[in-house]
């Protein structure tokens, strides 16, 4: 890394910024090259960094100058207006919101998958690159090691989604339904369309223009087909998000249509070699991924690989993720990356 570094952090008392500052540290990044932003609720603030604190700044379009790294942890609209600011300020930004990625002029980078894009070897417009979704980047890294062994046609998932894909609001919300629940109160909801405790709700942020789809739904579709098409080869990506009353962590059941039939030891092998994956599958031992085992591990836990007798081309997997941990390491693995370029 390079010295003087300067790293802004915005959106740093959220879920996912907290864990970027907890991945900076576990680099070694001194507190000195770190800076912590937020809103103007926020300001003030003091969000710890390894055994120190920073304190929390003012995020504005004028408060980057001498930055060279900027992390967005932020809301799409934030995004929208501090990503154009930071990138006038000299800045390389990488975005975890959805505002950029439908945008074909701001790459869209998965590391671990395409990170040779955020190389000096790759040229694009701009100082700006967005990730993908949890959701999409989970599945990508499950399927890619099918695709290149067996092909792959399409992925259906049902992603079940713990309240911190809405952040502190979605776990402080499902923390007071339970009280309320288990005191015999029904609560009414605010930062879900639905009450979450001990429920399901088939509904993960809003639905898209005329379509039944979800935007969160939709978005695995229209990333996957992003990340792929430069391999030649596009896998279609859709399925169902489900929101669950659980805090952390998702799982996803993904099934995958082969190009050609896979039997599960070629599949468990196929999986071994991604470094993004760990294989607990032995579930005659009670051994298979739950969020709770996942929880600061980088790695995406996949197992219950199971086939179809009577359609072999199609397998079916259970995988769990660190939602907020994974999508901090992303964030930071992409902005260091990023900061290897020429300027």
């Amino acid at each position: 890394m390079k010295e003087n570094l300067q790293i802004a952090v915005v959106g740093a008392t959220g879920v996912v910024g907290r864990e970027v500052l907890a991945a900076l540290y576990a680099r070694d990044v001194p507190m000195e090259q770190v800076r912590a932003f937020g809103s103007e609720r926020s300001k003030g603030l003091e969000v710890e960094y390894g055994e120190d604190t920073l304190e929390v700044e003012l995020a504005t379009p004028d408060a980057f100058k001498g930055v060279h790294l900027v992390l967005l942890a932020t809301p799409a609209e934030a995004s929208r207006t501090l990503a154009p600011a930071a990138q006038a300020a000299g800045a390389w930004v990488v975005d975890a919101s959805p505002a950029f990625r439908s945008d074909g002029n701001v790459p869209l980078v998965l590391p671990g998958f395409n990170t040779e894009a955020l190389g000096p070897g790759f040229t694009f417009k701009g100082r700006v690159v967005c990730l993908p979704g949890i959701v999409t980047s989970t599945t990508v890294h499950l399927v890619e090691p099918l695709r290149r062994a067996f092909g792959v046609v399409r992925a259906q998932v049902t992603a079940l989604m713990g309240a911190s894909s809405a952040g502190v609001r979605g776990i402080s919300e499902l923390e007071k339904q339970t009280a309320d629940l288990l005191s015999g109160r029904e609560p009414e909801p605010q930062a879900f369309p639905h009450r979450v405790g001990f429920n399901l709700v088939p509904q993960v942020g809003g639905f898209m223009v005329n379509s039944p789809w979800t935007e969160e739904e939709g978005g695995w579709t229209l990333e996957a087909a992003r990340l792929f098409a430069a391999l030649g080869e596009v896998p279609v990506l859709a399925g169902t998000a489900v929101q669950v009353p659980t805090f952390h962590g998702h799982g996803l059941t993904v099934n995958v249509q082969l190009k050609k039939p896979g039997p599960v030891e070629q599949v468990r092998a196929a999986l071994k070699t991604s470094p993004s994956l760990k294989v607990l599958d032995a579930p005659g031992e009670r051994i298979y991924p739950m969020p709770m085992l996942v929880m600061a591990d980088p790695a995406i836990h996949v197992g219950r690989v199971r086939a179809f007798p009577q359609a072999p081309e199609w397998v079916t997997l259970f995988a769990s993720v660190d939602n907020a941990g994974r999508a901090a390491a992303q964030l930071v693995e992409a902005g260091l990356k990023l900061t290897e370029r020429p300027s």
